[in-house]
Formats: C-alpha cells, structure tokens, sequence
C-alpha cells in the first residue's frame, strides 16, 4: 500500500517528501511555538490592560468593561455588559476545551497509567488544598475569607510560558507531568467554582439543564449532525444554567465531557485510503465527500474540537478574558492598600508558598511511600522548580475574584495580589532550575537507543553493514505500526541495501491485551527461522490474536508446532527473556507509545509515515566527506 495512492515504486517518493508539510500538526516543536506565542500575547494583553486602566484614557476602559451588549425580541430582553459577555460568555469556549483536554487524559492520555499519574494527581490535589490553607491562616475571618479559591488555580498558558523562558534542561518529561498536573488543577477550580461561588439556585431552570445534559449524552449515537446538535444543546443548556443561578461556563464543561473520546481505528484509516484511490482514479463529488466524512470519522470528536477551538482560545478568548480583568488602578492609594491588605499577602502566600510547598511535599511523599513512580529523568529537584511556577496564577484566579469580591477596592487589592505572586513564582522557579542545574546538570532520557543494534539478536532486514539503520519499538496489536501500514516496505524499497531495518518489541497491554502474547509467538516462530514470516501473519489478523489463532499462524507460515509450543508453552524463558528485555529497554528509556523509532540511533520525533521517514534517513545519510575521513 503506498502513500500516495498509487504503486510504491521508489521513483514516487521524491515527489512524496515534497508536498508533505514541513510542519506537521502534531509537530512538537510547533505546538510549543504556538504556546508560547500564546502566552506572550496573554501577557502583552495583561500589560495593555494595566497601562489603560493607569493612563489619561483611564475613563475609557471602564466605560468599554460597562457597556451593555444584548438583543431583543418582542417584548423580551437581554442585556450583559461587555466584561459578563466575555466572563460568562466567551469564557465558556476556555472551559469547554478545559472539559475536553480532562476527558482525554482520563480516557486516552497520561491519566490512564495509574502508577505514573499518581504523582501529578495526589501532587496537584496537594497544591490545591494547601494554598487555601495558607491563605486561610492569613484570612481565617471577616470578609476576605470567602476569596480562598482566588489561590487554588494554576494558570497553565503561562505556567508553558514561563517554562520555555527559563529553559531548564532536557524539560520535556518536566513539562508532562506539569501538564498532567494542571488538568487536575482544572478540575479543582472548575468544582471550587461550582460548589462554593455559586448562589441563589433556581430548580425548574436547573432541571432542564439536567434534561438537556440527558441529550448530550445521547447525540453520539446520531447518524448524522451531531457538531450542531451539540451546539444548539450547548446553548440551551448554557442559558438554562444562568437562569438557575448556577454559573453559566459550566455548560462548556458538561457538554465537553459527554462528548466521546478514542483512538483512531485502523478500519477507519484503511477504509480512507480505498476512498482516496478511488477518487485518484475516478475524481467525483460522491467519492469526495465520502472520503471527507471517513476522514472527519476516523478522528474523534474530542481531538478534532481541541484542534478547531485551541487556537481561538489561545489567541482571542484568554486575550480578550486579560484585557479586561487584568486592569487595576495602580495608584498610590491602591498599592498602599494592598502592601498593608492581609486579602493581598493571602494570595501572594497562597499561590508562592502554598503551591511550591503542596506540590513538592505531595511528590516527596507518594514517592517515599510508593504510592506512585516518577517519570524517567524526573527528579524532586526538577518538579520543585516546575511547583514554584505553579504559584503562577492568572485566568481563574481573576475569574474567582469577579466571584468572590464586591468591593472594588478589594478587587484591586486581589488583582495586585495575583499579579505580585506570578512575578516572585517565576522569580522563584527561574532561581530553582538555574541553581539546581548547575549543582546537579540532569541527564537526558530516550533521546539515543541505549541498546546498539546486535546481528547476533536482533531482529534485521537488509544488510548487517548498511549505513542508515532505522530501528522501530512496535507490537503487533498496534493499528499503525509501520510493518502493518506498509511504511516500512516503502522505505525499504526506496532506500534498498543502503538501510537495515530493526524490529524491538514493546507491547502496550494497556491498550493492546494481546500485544504481549503476540510477542512472544513471534519469538517462538524466530526460533525456527520463521520470524519475518510470522510478523506478517500478526499485523495481518491484528484483531484476531488469542493463543488458538497464533498456534494457525505459526503452522501457517511452516512452524514445527510441538516445538513452537514447547518454547511457548512448556520452556517459555527462551521467549519471554527476549521480549522482556526490549520492553525494559524501553522502559529505561521512557517509550510509552507504538510506534516509535530511532534514525541511527537517535529518537525520531514527528510523524512516522514513509515520507517523513524517509527526510530523516536522508538527513542523516554520510556525505562523501564523511567517507573520506572515516
């Protein structure tokens, strides 16, 4: 199966690797551009905020936050000012994609490895709990104290930002699990807001909106339409919320978690490349809107909202939220008020202390205890310096003081709180990599194959000596490993004797039950010679992998069955000790997904289909200097 829809011939791949983007979606180094430009633009929106609501135009900017926008019908209308409009209204949009962020990690991402997210969960319940605590102490009576939840949040678009101003070295597991920790963070905040800043409830309104949750729930099994019936239910549900008292950015939530998440289905994707090559053959309306619809089918709703919607929040919705509730009257009067103000000192101790001490102190623990186990290359130093950016608190922070405080005054005095506590947590952060880098530089993980490639036990195509080696972590189980999607037969053909490909073993049962066992066929069948012949028999029949099927496949490709069972069954040390140790390989290297690959020994990162991997053999093949000297 070729790429492009047409025979994989070597003489197409030239064309191939010119028309593919150079960027790619899921390109890490471009989606860490796209965050950090977002979180220079929430910051440049802050400072725009501060210096309107401090200059001659000062007037301006509350007159534009007081503004009514609204519309009428008949005898009926509805007015919000243009702050509610983006507090209650855009603001939805935030914590919509909130909302669906959490169902993913929950269902798909780093949240379903129980022991590797039992750090970031228990840590980030820690850094939640604890602040309150100290803001508490500072603010235990009176008015002030119902603004506890003002230190509870994390702001995660500069807790990013920040991380890539600091740059502390190899901080890409770092930057996981504080990712990972920030989705439980949200889902604090988002409850804190439910539970505690929510007042006057109305039960005939509240029970639609239960109605219309109902509904949610059942969209995904609509044949078609779905996009606008959640959208309609999502309004519906949105005013339903406001008229029961409950906040309406609620809505955005309890939509986003009833919509359904999964990994793509290797059906889906053969099914869209027999539509392309029909409509390459036959271009026709028909054949076009088929492959449209597969193509949109074959991804998740989840993941495809994320992406339709991510931009627009980053890039319009949290600037605009900035604009107007970052403005605060830094006049002498203000900022006397609030170096003197406990309401301030709360927040600041809150957020700095609090969070730098609940997350660290949670990690020591669960660690000593073995509650849970910390990523390769994650070290207490490291999650310090990332619990000290943590007390980085913006988005909800602000939103809970518009919730929690009337008074003016006082919300000038919380303004200045948050802003003066995300200044000393980067301060704070930046000190701690900076030091503990320089006493104890971190190494780097999974970046080079920690195995070289052994002819004596590996697993080879193509010559020992070739000069380019790609070597693939896979299982057999996985819809889009590369033997399976024919990837590799293309490289291969492209390439010929100049390229040895390396087939290692890393079976994800937590996803794929049957990967390991499968592994070990293949292992027994390698025994006998067979392995080659039997890989192709278990990326052929990926469903179709219990033990009675495997022992089909292995008489299929001309096993010695009572042999091929004795090393399975009987003597299984001689398979299972050559699957293990790739799988603890790659645990040392902190693999966690299939497939994975390694361009002369180092980490591939992108996507991994023949094209891309062909750019990356290339870029590495010896010049004719380096033959020269070598």
């Amino acid at each position: 199966m070729s790429e492009d829809g047409g025979d994989s011939g070597s003489s197409g791949f030239p064309r191939i690797t010119r028309i593919l983007p150079t960027r790619f979606s899921r390109d890490p180094k471009a989606k860490l551009l796209g965050e950090n430009s977002a979180a220079a633009l929430l910051l440049l929106s802050t400072i725009v905020a501060i210096l309107w609501a401090n200059s001659q135009w000062a007037e301006s900017y509350w007159t534009l936050l007081d503004t009514p926008v609204g519309f009428s019908f008949g005898e009926h209308h509805f007015e919000l000012s243009v702050k509610h409009l983006i507090n209650d209204g855009l603001m939805t949009f935030f914590f919509f994609v909130v909302g669906l962020e959490v169902m993913a990690e929950f269902t798909i991402g780093e949240l379903t490895d129980r022991a590797r997210a039992a750090v970031p969960v228990l840590a980030a319940i820690a850094g939640l709990v604890v602040p309150a605590l100290i803001f508490l102490a500072v603010n235990s009576t009176g008015e002030n104290a119902s603004a506890w939840g003002v230190v509870i949040s994390t702001d995660t678009a500069f807790l990013i930002g920040a991380l890539a101003i600091v740059k502390p070295k190899f901080p890409a597991r770092l930057r996981i699990f504080l990712l990972t920790l920030a989705v439980v963070d949200d889902i604090g905040a988002l409850a804190v807001i439910a539970l505690f800043y929510t007042e006057d409830i109305r039960l005939r309104p509240l029970l639609v909106a239960a109605i219309l949750m109902v509904a949610a729930a059942a969209v995904r099994y609509l044949p078609a339409g779905r996009g606008p019936a959640y959208a309609a239910i999502g309004f519906a549900l949105w005013v339903a919320l406001y008229m029961s008292g409950v906040h309406p950015i609620l809505a955005g939530v309890g939509i986003a978690l009833l919509i359904p998440v999964y990994t793509p289905e290797r059906r889906q994707v053969e099914q869209t490349v027999e539509l392309v090559r029909a409509f390459r053959q036959s271009p026709n309306s028909e054949y076009a809107r088929a492959v449209s619809r597969v193509l949109r089918d074959s991804i998740s709703t989840n993941e495809r909202l994320q992406t339709q919607f991510g931009p627009y929040i980053s890039f319009l919705v949290l600037p605009l939220f900035a604009l107007v509730n970052a403005g605060v009257r830094l006049t002498v009067e203000t900022m006397s008020a609030a170096m003197r103000s406990p309401l301030t000192w709360g927040i600041v101790g809150g957020l700095v202390l609090g969070k730098f001490i609940g997350i660290t102190g949670a990690t020591w623990l669960v660690e000593r205890l073995g509650w849970g186990k910390l990523a390769p290359g994650l070290t207490l130093r490291r999650i310090a310096g990332g619990a000290a950016l943590s007390g980085i608190g913006f988005t909800i922070s602000l939103f809970i003081i518009d919730l929690a405080i009337d008074d003016p005054l006082r919300q000038d005095e919380a303004r200045v709180g948050v802003l003066l506590a995300s200044l000393l947590a980067f301060l704070l952060g930046c000190a701690i990599f900076r030091i503990s880098d320089w006493i104890s530089p971190p190494e780097p993980v999974g970046l080079t194959l920690i195995r070289p490639v052994d002819p004596e036990r590996d697993h080879i195509l193509g010559p020992v000596d070739a000069p380019l080696t790609l070597v693939e972590y896979g299982d057999f189980q996985c819809p889009f490993c590369s033997r399976a999607t024919g990837s590799i037969d293309q490289v291969r053909e492209y390439f010929g004797d100049e390229l040895r490909y390396v087939w290692r073993h890393l079976p994800l049962e937590r996803v794929h039950p049957r990967a390991f066992d499968a592994a070990r066929a293949s292992e027994a069948a390698a025994l006998q010679g067979k392995f080659w012949e039997m890989a192709r028999e278990l990326f052929a029949h990926p469903d179709d992998l219990e033990w009675p099927d495997l022992y089909r496949y292995a008489a299929a490709v001309g096993c010695d069955i009572e042999q091929f069972d004795r090393d399975v069954r009987v003597h299984p040390s001689k398979v299972l000790h050559r699957v293990q140790d790739d799988v603890q390989d790659a645990e040392v290297m902190d693999l966690n997904s299939t497939p994975t690959f390694f361009v002369n020994g180092k980490r591939h990162k992108g996507p991994w289909d023949a094209a891309s991997l062909i750019r990356a053999l290339e870029a590495t093949r010896p010049t004719a200097t380096d033959s020269v000297v070598s």
